[in-house]
């Protein structure tokens, strides 16, 4: 355990360390935050909800799908290229440690990105949660798991950077752009509305938003989706990963 916490340490410390985490997973989310707050923050989005209520629930996903799809398909197949997984196994770390490690520091960045979303919305907002805030931590930490899920298992499945690349620009970008993450799912026309619907981090966020304002109905078509796609993506990671 100790071996594992001090691999740890260091795989954090080079994640602070990275431009891209800092802006993407932290910056961002609190940008936009601030300027969907400032323009239409008290504004009706839905029934019984503001732009501002729709927006902590989506931007506290952002995270995770930045997490998710950039992060850990980046430093696997990344470490899988420089052969330190192969590495790892002269060492006295299992490669498995590192990957734990790593996948440990993604959930955090994660929940680092939520934290902010949620402070400034509190402090500079007055935003409220209406519904059970533990509920609420539940239904994020099931997105989470799902999203990473689907990241594992594109670390598994592509074997050079290139193949990584474009997979995770496949799904990053749209994961980002049309499930209501970053851009409010209200704002959508019907359409795109039921095309969003397909999209797993769409049905976290719409999970969240009903549990955060307490509207008393559960998104539990999301919750299956959710679970299967994390137990599906889960399985073949572990059936098709490799070290080198």
């Amino acid at each position: 355990m100790r071996r594992f916490l001090r691999l740890y340490e260091v795989e954090q410390r080079m994640f602070f360390r990275s431009a891209d985490v800092f802006i993407f997973n932290l910056c961002m989310p609190v940008v936009v935050m601030f300027l969907i707050a400032l323009i239409a923050g008290n504004k009706s989005a839905a029934d019984n909800m503001t732009y501002l209520q729709s927006a902590f629930s989506s931007l506290i996903c952002v995270g995770i799908c930045c997490s998710a799809f950039m992060s850990i398909p980046i430093m696997m197949v990344d470490y899988r290229d420089k052969k330190v997984l192969k590495s790892f196994y002269c060492s006295p770390c299992s490669p498995a440690w590192l990957l734990g490690a790593d996948t440990l520091c993604s959930a955090v960045m994660a929940a680092i990105s939520a934290i902010l979303v949620a402070a400034v919305a509190v402090i500079f907002f007055g935003y409220r949660m209406q519904g059970n805030a533990l509920a609420f931590i539940g239904a994020w930490l099931l997105t989470l798991v799902s999203m990473f899920s689907i990241g594992l298992m594109i670390a598994s499945l592509c074997r050079t950077a290139r193949s990584m690349n474009v997979a995770t620009s496949l799904v990053y970008f749209p994961m980002l752009l049309f499930s209501g993450a970053t851009i409010p799912y209200e704002l959508f026309p019907s359409g795109m509305q039921r095309i969003a619907d397909f999209l797993p981090l769409a049905q976290g966020i719409q999970l969240m938003k009903q549990i955060s304002i307490g509207s008393g109905i559960i998104n539990a078509r999301g919750i299956v989706i959710l679970t299967v796609i994390a137990i599906v993506c889960t399985v073949i990671s572990v059936k098709t990963f490799r070290w080198e």
